[in-house]
C-alpha cells in the first residue's frame, strides 16, 4: 500500500506544483515502447541510494511506520507482538486471513489508505488538482510525493518517465529498486491484494489519478505508472503469476504434489 503520508504530501504539493507545471511545457521526447519506462536514474528520490547502498530509515520513517501500522491494526482488530517492520508484515498477513475474499481484502486495504489522509485533503485534491492538464500535473505530483515519503515501506526508489496512452512521455513514474514489502511478506497474494490493487483503486477513486503498478516477481522491483490506466483484471499479467519461489506455502504444496506444473503453484490468494 504505497500511498504518500499526509505530512509528506502536504510538504511536497506546493513546490512540486510549480516545478511540474514548468515540466509540462518541457516534455522529453517519448520513448518507443508503450508503458515501458526510462531507467530510474532521473530525479532520484533519496541521496542515500548511491552506489547500491541500502536505504537507512530516519526518525520520520519510524514515525510513519508506526502511524501506518496503527491504521492497519484498527482495520484488522489485531496487532502482532513483534516490533517494527516484522510486526507490520504479520498484521498484513492477518488482513489477508480476515478477508473472506480477495475483493474484501482489497476493500479493507483501501480503507486503511483513506484513513491516512484528512478527508478534506482528498476531496480538494481530486476536485481542484486532478483535472488540471488532463491529470498530468496531479500524476507528477503524486509520483514525487510517493518517492519521497514511501521509502520506509518499499525501499529505495526514484522518479522516472512513463509513456501515456496518447504516446507522450511524462515524468510521473516511480521505480522501486527492490520492494521491501514484497520481499518480507514472501507472498504474491499479499502484494496483489493488500498493495497493488487497493493502491490503484485508492488513487483513482479518491485522488482522481490513474495508476498502473507493475510488480516484477523475479527481482522484486516495481514500476508505478501514474497517469496510466491499469488493464482489466482478466488481462493483468501480475494476476497470472505463480507463487513466489520464496513462498513457504508454495514450496510445501509442490513437495506434496497438490497440483501439476505451474497451475499447481498458482497463488490461492489471487
Amino acid at each position: 500500500m504505497a500511498a504518500p503520508s499526509p505530512p509528506c504530501l502536504l510538504h511536497v504539493l506546493l513546490p512540486v506544483a510549480a516545478s511540474s507545471s514548468r515540466g509540462l511545457r518541457r516534455r522529453r521526447r517519448p520513448t518507443t515502447s508503450l508503458l515501458r519506462c526510462s531507467s530510474p536514474s532521473a530525479d532520484t528520490a533519496s541521496s542515500s541510494w548511491e552506489g547500491g547502498r541500502e536505504y537507512e530509515p530516519s526518525f520520520a520513517d519510524d514515525f510513519l511506520l508506526a502511524f501506518f501500522r496503527a491504521k492497519m491494526v484498527e482495520e484488522v482488530g489485531w496487532d502482532s507482538e513483534k516490533p517494527g517492520y516484522n510486526g507490520l508484515i504479520e498484521v498484513a498477513n492477518r488482513l489477508m486471513v480476515k478477508g473472506k475474499s480477495a475483493l474484501e481484502t482489497e476493500q479493507s486495504a483501501v480503507r486503511v489508505l483513506r484513513s491516512l489522509f484528512p478527508p478534506l485533503l482528498l476531496v480538494l485534491f481530486k476536485a481542484l488538482l486532478a483535472p488540471i492538464a488532463n491529470g498530468q500535473l496531479a500524476s507528477m505530483m503524486v509520483a514525487r510525493a510517493t518517492a519521497l515519503s514511501c521509502q520506509w515501506l518499499m525501499g529505495p526508489c526514484s522518479v522516472n518517465s512513463v509513456i501515456l496512452s496518447n504516446g507522450k512521455s511524462l515524468s510521473s513514474g516511480v521505480f522501486v529498486e527492490k520492494c521491501k514489502y514484497l520481499e518480507e511478506s514472501k507472498c504474491l497474494g499479499v502484494c496483489i491484494n493488500t498493495c497493488k490493487l487497493p493502491t490503484q483503486t485508492f488513487f483513482k477513486d479518491h485522488m482522481g489519478v490513474d495508476l498502473y503498478m507493475e510488480p516484477n516477481f523475479e527481482d522484486y522491483s516495481c514500476q508505478f505508472n501514474f497517469g496510466v490506466s491499469p488493464p482489466p483484471l482478466g488481462t493483468d499479467k501480475a494476476l497470472k503469476e505463480p507463487c513466489l519461489d520464496i513462498c513457504t506455502n508454495a514450496r510445501r504444496r509442490k513437495e506434496l504434489g497438490t497440483g501439476s506444473s505451474t497451475d499447481g503453484l498458482q497463488c490461492p490468494q489471487v
